[in-house]
């Protein structure tokens, strides 16, 4: 039988994902969900101009290993220069190249209890040990990430504001006073992911050549474009260059390109799925206090319910959510993990979602 020579490393990790697909879950069920609230993507869908521009793509051709186009147009607007811009597969596939970039065996790394797994999935695969700090009061608390960097010398600490899962936020400012204690030779990785979807000020206003933090943008948000797989980060051009050191110069396919470029180019329909984002956390909000539930505020595509108990009452909710045909997601961590996260949909998504809810209590208080 043929032994598989891995790494030592790789032959002790589990071979899992950090997330458990809606079409994994629908295949096991033999059936489709009636409403997909589980994933925080767009519903709404992306620009019509992005939609073209994809469909017109000349897909027999490579997509640009630079992204030179979908740069430069990200620099004119954010107001910087394309040196401080690396475009990849998804806020995913950079932190996996930053991780790769940054972390070697025995590294120290910092993030919140129960913040995005994908980033702990990444550092555990190069082999950092991860070190956690738990939530304040349902937000990431970045004067203890802080803290905690000083304390292990973590090389890397991640943040992510607006939050997910809890959809929390601080303001700009909030993170640009923290910072003043990040220890020296420490990279403050901001995820931004749904920063579009924020209150004006939430982003800190920091010179992208700050050389304390490197920060993560995507498409697949409020720009409806999570299957095409675009993000990019901002950071001081010398660490922007290390990337060429170690990412996929063909990952980003050329229609993906060209569907971003529509998009950010199309402010019209961003403002438009803004409006219809706080339309949706207002209904979500409504059905959880119609069934004596607490929505948590929220600046992201996704609001967090408190189902009002423990990890294992709100695991019930969701079960039953899920038999009735709704996908929903939980945090992983307690105390956060008495929620439930539900995803903005359309107003017949949240039909579905709100017929579903009193059933599926129901059910959990029983158990």
């Amino acid at each position: 039988m043929t032994q598989y020579r891995l790494t030592p490393l790789a032959d002790a990790l589990p071979s899992t994902v950090p997330f458990v697909g809606p079409e994994t879950q629908e295949r096991a069920m033999g059936r489709a969900f009636s409403a997909r609230l589980g994933a925080n993507e767009n519903v709404f869908g992306p620009s019509p101009s992005a939609i073209d521009a994809m469909a017109k793509t000349e897909q027999w051709m490579y997509g640009d290993p630079e992204s030179h186009d979908l740069r430069a147009a990200l620099a004119a607007h954010h107001g910087i220069t394309p040196e401080n811009i690396i475009v990849g597969e998804g806020i995913d596939g950079l932190l996996s190249y930053l991780v790769r970039l940054m972390v070697a065996d025995g590294d120290a790394v910092v993030t919140s209890d129960g913040a995005y797994p994908t980033f702990n999935y990444h550092v555990a695969g190069f082999g950092g040990e991860l070190h956690k700090v738990p939530y304040a009061d349902d937000h990431e608390d970045p004067a203890a990430l802080f803290a905690k960097a000083a304390e292990v010398g973590a090389k890397l600490v991640y943040l992510a504001n607006p939050d997910n899962p809890m959809g929390s936020w601080h303001d700009g400012h909030v993170i640009t006073r923290a910072l003043e204690a990040l220890p020296q030779g420490c990279l403050l990785v901001l995820d931004e992911a749904y920063v579009d979807c924020a209150p004006d000020g939430t982003a800190p206003d920091l010179p992208a050549d700050d050389p304390r933090l490197i920060r993560m943008r995507t498409f697949s948000k409020a720009h409806g474009l999570a299957g095409a797989r675009v993000g990019y980060a901002i950071a001081a051009p010398d660490l922007i260059t290390a990337f060429g050191k170690v990412r996929n110069h063909f990952g980003m396919n050329r229609a993906a390109q060209a569907g971003a470029l529509a998009a950010l180019q199309d402010s019209n329909w961003l403002a438009h799925i803004q409006a219809q984002i706080a339309i949706a956390r207002d209904r979500i909000a409504q059905i959880a206090s119609d069934n004596g539930l607490t929505a948590l505020p929220s600046a992201a595509n996704f609001v967090a319910i408190d189902c009002g108990a423990d990890g294992s009452f709100a695991k019930a909710v969701l079960d039953g959510l899920v038999a009735r045909g709704v996908f929903v997601r939980m945090p992983f961590a307690a105390p956060q993990n008495r929620c439930i996260r539900v995803s903005c949909g359309t107003s017949e998504n949240l039909d579905v979602f709100a017929a579903a809810l009193p059933a599926a209590l129901a059910d959990a208080r029983k158990a």
